[in-house]
C-alpha cells in the first residue's frame, strides 16, 4: 500500500485501489480510532456527490465507522461546502466528503473535514494514513456492545439553503434578474436553483439531471460552452457554472464570455475594500493566478499574496496573514467571514452582490483587470522527480525565463491528484506564450512521459 493522501484527500478510479471499498472501510475505522482519544462515540457526517460509485463508498465508510464505535450521519447528495457547514453546525466531530470534484464520473475521492469545518492538515492526514498502513486496525476494534449506529439526517438541503441566503446582504435583491445555472449534473443540482429562486431571481437551470455517470460530462465549470450559449439566447445577466461537488464557480457575462476565478476574486475583493471589510487590505491567491491580478490589486490599493497551489494552502496563508478572501484561478474561492472552505454558490452570491450594489454589468466589472495571455499544457508523466533535479527541463525553463524577462513568467509543477505535470507560461502575446509553453511541455514529455 503506497501513499494515499494527495493535495485533496484520497482520489482515484472508483472500484480500483486506492478508491475501493477496503480503503474506504479503513479510512472510516482510522478516523474514528483517532477521534476516540477525545470522544467515546465520535459523530461523523458523510455526504457525497452524484457519482454512481458514491453508494459503495458511503456504505463502506459507514461500516468502517460503526465497526470502530463511531456514529455516522448520512446526508446523501450535498455540495462539499454544505457537508462542511452541516458538520460545523451540528457540532459533529468530523465530516467526510465522497467526491472527485471536477474529475469525470469514473473517478471518486474521499476528503475529511474537522468538526470545525476546516479540511484536515497534512499532519492529521499523515496520522490517519500511518494507522491504515500499519495493518493493525482489525486488532483495535471494540467489543460488539460498543459498536456505533448509523443515522440519516433530514432536511440538510433546507438548512444549507438558509445558511447560503444569510450571506447575501438583506438590503439587496435579485428581483427581475435573469440567471442561468449549470449544475454539472452534480451535487448542486437541487440546492443552487432553490437558493437563487428564493432570493427572487428568474432562474434557468441546465445540466441538472444526474444519472450517476453524467457528472461533469461536457458541462459545469470545466465546460462552459452550453452555458455561454444559453446566457446569450435567454438574454440573462449572468451565467453561473459549478463543478461536480459545488466548491468552484466559473461565471459567464451577459455577452457569453467566460470570467476567470481571478476576475471574480478581484471584483469581490474590491467590493469588500469599498465597504471597509477587506481585512488587512489583503487578497490571497496562488502562484497560478494571472499576472494581471497582481497589477490590478496594486491599482486598487490592496495587497496581494501568492500561496502554493491548493485551497488548503490558500486557507493556511489567509489564517496566518489575517485575510478574509482568497482563492484559486480555477474558481475555488474562500470567504472566511462566511465559511471555512470554498463554496461555489456562496461565491456566486457575493459576485451578484457586487453587480447589484455597483449597478454595473458583469462585463464592466470584469474589465477592471487586464488578463495577460496564458497557456497551460498538462503533460502525462510516468514519474514525478523534483523539477529542479531534471537538467534537460531546467535548461529550457531558464532560457525562456531569460527571454521573457519582466513581460511574463513560467510555472512548472505536478498535479497533486494525477500523474501529470502542469506547464504554465504567461507572456506579452498569445503567440509567444503558446510557443514557449509548447517548448517546455515537449521537453517534459520527452524526459518524463
Amino acid at each position: 500500500m503506497g501513499k494515499l493522501f494527495g493535495t485533496d484527500g484520497v482520489r482515484g478510479e472508483a472500484n480500483r485501489y486506492p478508491m475501493n471499498a477496503e480503503i474506504a472501510f479503513a479510512i472510516g475505522q482510522a478516523v474514528v480510532y483517532i477521534l476516540k482519544k477525545e470522544h467515546s462515540h465520535p459523530r461523523i457526517v458523510i455526504g457525497k456527490d452524484t457519482r454512481i460509485s458514491g453508494y459503495m463508498l458511503e456504505s463502506s465508510l459507514e461500516a468502517g465507522i460503526t465497526s470502530m464505535g463511531g456514529n455516522p450521519y448520512l446526508l446523501g447528495v450535498l455540495p462539499t461546502p454544505g457537508i462542511a457547514f452541516i458538520a460545523q453546525s451540528m457540532r459533529a466531530h468530523a465530516g467526510i466528503v465522497i467526491s472527485a470534484s471536477h474529475n469525470p464520473y469514473q473517478d471518486n475521492g474521499i476528503k475529511i473535514f474537522s468538526g470545525s469545518g476546516f479540511k484536515l492538515s497534512d499532519e492529521q492526514e499523515a496520522e490517519i494514513e500511518k494507522l491504515m498502513l500499519s495493518n493493525t486496525l482489525h486488532t483495535l476494534v471494540p467489543p460488539v456492545k460498543e459498536m456505533g449506529q448509523a443515522f440519516r439526517l433530514q432536511d440538510v438541503h433546507g438548512r444549507y439553503i438558509v445558511f447560503l441566503k444569510s450571506t447575501f446582504p438583506r438590503d439587496l435583491s435579485f428581483e427581475g434578474m435573469k440567471i442561468v445555472l449549470d449544475t454539472a449534473n452534480g451535487a448542486t443540482y437541487r440546492v443552487a436553483a432553490e437558493t437563487f429562486w428564493e432570493l427572487g431571481a428568474d432562474v434557468t437551470v441546465i445540466h441538472n439531471a444526474p444519472n450517476g455517470i453524467n457528472i461533469n460530462d461536457k458541462c459545469g465549470s470545466q465546460h462552459t460552452e452550453d452555458l455561454r450559449k444559453k446566457v446569450v439566447e435567454s438574454g440573462a445577466a449572468i451565467g453561473l457554472a459549478f463543478d461536480g461537488d459545488g466548491d468552484r464557480l466559473i461565471a459567464v457575462d451577459e455577452k457569453g464570455r467566460e470570467i476567470t476565478g481571478d476576475q471574480i476574486l478581484l471584483i469581490c475583493a474590491r467590493m469588500l475594500k469599498e465597504q471597509g471589510k477587506l481585512k488587512n487590505d489583503l487578497l490571497v491567491s496562488t502562484v497560478m493566478s494571472n499576472l494581471g491580478l497582481r497589477i490590478a490589486c496594486k491599482k486598487y490599493g490592496f495587497r496581494h499574496h501568492a500561496s502554493k497551489v491548493g485551497d488548503r494552502y490558500v486557507l493556511e496563508d489567509m489564517l496566518q496573514l489575517g485575510g478574509v478572501i482568497g482563492g484559486e484561478e480555477s474558481g475555488h474561492i474562500i470567504y472566511l467571514d462566511h465559511h471555512t472552505t470554498g463554496d461555489g454558490i456562496l461565491s456566486a452570491l457575493q459576485l451578484l452582490a457586487a453587480m447589484v450594489r455597483s449597478g454595473k454589468s458583469l462585463s464592466e466589472l470584469a474589465a477592471m483587470m487586464d488578463i495577460f495571455p496564458q497557456k497551460l499544457i498538462n503533460v502525462d508523466v510516468k514519474s514525478k522527480p523534483e523539477i529542479s533535479t531534471v537538467p534537460q527541463v531546467m535548461v529550457v525553463i531558464q532560457k525562456i525565463e531569460r527571454e521573457l524577462g519582466d513581460e511574463g513568467r513560467v510555472l512548472v509543477r505536478y498535479s497533486g491528484t494525477q500523474n501529470m505535470c502542469r506547464v504554465m507560461v504567461e507572456g506579452p502575446t498569445r503567440a509567444v506564450t503558446e510557443k514557449y509553453c509548447r517548448e517546455i511541455a515537449d521537453t517534459v514529455k520527452s524526459v518524463l512521459g
